[in-house]
């Protein structure tokens, strides 16, 4: 296997590491039943959360106050994201539907319909034009924000397809499946032959002719043996993948070699993340632990309690503070 150390950023110091222990906690309360899910957006200001009680509220992380509470799915929320720009969010349903809104006043831009199953999981693009779902029906497929067409359908898993993750550049997807495996899909290139999908979208007063293209993988990932729960992205090259089986894998994919698997969790690991300059990767797991590891050599660093239950999320910011949230009826965020 060849050095892969210029891949990654500095691999001196991250910045206030030795805080990150000191873990301050902040409380959001609201929802009716058990919060499935959070997003932030890029600055941490906002943060949005879905529950089984079919609501989707949105807070501000600064003050703990609750911006706005949205209603209008008829199942409970399974996903949420927050554009880049802070200028939308979506949130996907049991009820099969996606609902894009507006971040300033919560109106609703678009009711996306083509999934035939739960959606389990949605994000969008770095430069906010396409969000990707995923779902119960063991498809991804990308939406175009704008318009709210639907671009590409992306199928071939085995089972559900849990997570899913954009490279920086957009361009790279990445889905992660209850089949074990992880696949790559190119934006551009790797198409399948043969005649492209016609899909007819009805409205109130117009049908649209959509094309719609079936992109094959560039990449399948074949390493885990239980359900791949998280994907994060360092680069348009580097990938890690969190999984069931209570390991953490490191990808390069420029070469297709497995970089790392990282042992050491006793549960299922929820949730993956790089830090800003790729020198280190938090893990967060079922086992009531955050790992931090360092990403060129693969060895763990730190070894965190958590201090927040069912964590769905973990994330470094720009100044290096690790942002941890777990949920009931009553969100917990933590950060360094």
């Amino acid at each position: 296997m060849r050095p892969v150390s210029r891949s990654f950023g500095s691999r001196g110091m991250l910045p206030a590491f030795s805080n990150l222990a000191e873990f301050r906690v902040k409380k959001f309360d609201g929802h009716d039943d058990e919060v499935n899910c959070v997003a932030f957006s890029p600055d941490f200001t906002r943060m949005a959360t879905g529950s089984d009680d079919f609501n989707v509220r949105i807070f501000n992380t600064e003050n703990c106050q609750l911006i706005h509470n949205v209603t209008g799915h008829n199942g409970a929320v399974r996903c949420v994201a927050i554009s880049r720009d802070t200028v939308y969010f979506a949130s996907g349903s049991y009820d099969k539907t996606i609902q894009i809104r507006q971040v300033s006043d919560a109106s609703l831009c678009h009711m996306l319909k083509g999934h035939d199953k739960s959606v389990e999981v949605i994000m969008f693009s770095p430069d906010t034009k396409t969000l990707c779902s995923g779902s119960w029906d063991r498809s991804a497929i990308l939406w175009n924000v704008k318009s709210g067409s639907m671009i590409a359908c992306l199928v071939g898993h085995g089972g559900l397809v849990q997570s899913l993750a954009f490279s920086p550049q957009g361009v790279h997807i990445a889905t992660g499946s209850w089949d074990f495996l992880v696949r790559v899909w190119c934006q551009k290139g790797h198409y399948l032959t043969g005649k492209d999908w016609v899909l007819t979208n009805t409205s109130d007063d117009q049908k649209e002719i959509i094309p719609l293209y079936t992109p094959k993988p560039s990449h399948i990932l074949k390493k885990h043996t239980g359900n791949v729960h998280s994907v994060s992205f360092f680069n348009d090259d580097i990938l890690a993948s969190g999984s069931w089986d209570k390991t953490v894998c490191v990808w390069n994919l420029s070469n297709n070699q497995l970089l790392h698997c990282l042992t050491g969790h006793k549960s299922w690991v929820q949730a993956v993340a790089f830090s800003q300059d790729g020198s280190h990767l938090v893990s967060a797991s079922d086992d009531d632990t955050i790992r931090i590891w360092t990403t060129f050599n693969g060895r763990c660093k730190k070894i965190l309690a958590a201090m927040t239950e069912d964590i769905r999320h973990c994330a470094f910011t720009a100044d290096g503070r690790l942002i941890t949230s777990g949920a009931d009826n009553e969100l917990h965020f933590s950060f360094s």
